[in-house]
């Protein structure tokens, strides 16, 4: 089952926290998270999943920045979050959504436990133009059946900013 907004607001600084709550930003079943106003980029247009693959940061100007279709952009979620006993999940608002922006390309899914800053995968279908703060995705939470380990120890958790992939981690000691 998800959480209703209702629900969400009694969790939150028991088992859901969310830096800067702000309650107009509470929905009826999720919760609106914002644009920081830094993004990552690829610096090389081929990609390897086997290395570290070399990035570069770019600032988001307040009066905003023009994304290009054909890039992967990643951004990430001003709000820290933290959940226990609950799955967290993101989707794009639908309002973003309707101007052709893909806010998570496929890790919309988080694990209960997971600690940090949600890393955005940002993609476009034509140029559009983005600016910082904007209430860009949404939160929600799925309740947990059975027993579980929380996420405590991933490449990911407790991050302090945008994440590129850490996928070369997972190939570290193959042989060549």
């Amino acid at each position: 089952m998800i959480l209703s907004g209702e629900e969400i607001r009694r969790q939150i600084g028991s088992k859901i926290w969310i830096s800067d709550f702000d309650e107009k930003r509470l929905n009826p079943n999720s919760y609106n998270l914002r644009l920081h106003d830094e993004l990552l980029l690829y610096d090389d247009y081929e990609l390897d999943m086997k290395r570290e693959n070399k990035t570069r940061l770019i600032k988001i100007p307040p009066e905003g920045l023009r994304l290009e279709p054909g890039r992967l952009y990643l951004g990430r979620a001003k709000e820290y979050t933290r959940t226990e006993g609950f799955v967290p999940m993101l989707e794009g608002r639908s309002s973003v959504g309707r101007l052709g922006l893909f806010i998570h390309v496929t890790a919309g899914f988080g694990d209960v436990g997971f600690a940090g800053y949600w890393t955005l995968e940002i993609f476009c279908v034509q140029p559009l133009i983005i600016y910082p703060n904007v209430e860009i995705c949404q939160i929600y939470y799925h309740t947990l059946l059975g027993d579980y380990k929380p996420y405590q120890s991933g490449k990911y958790q407790n991050n302090t900013g945008i994440q590129p992939s850490l996928l070369f981690q997972d190939f570290e000691g193959e042989k060549k």
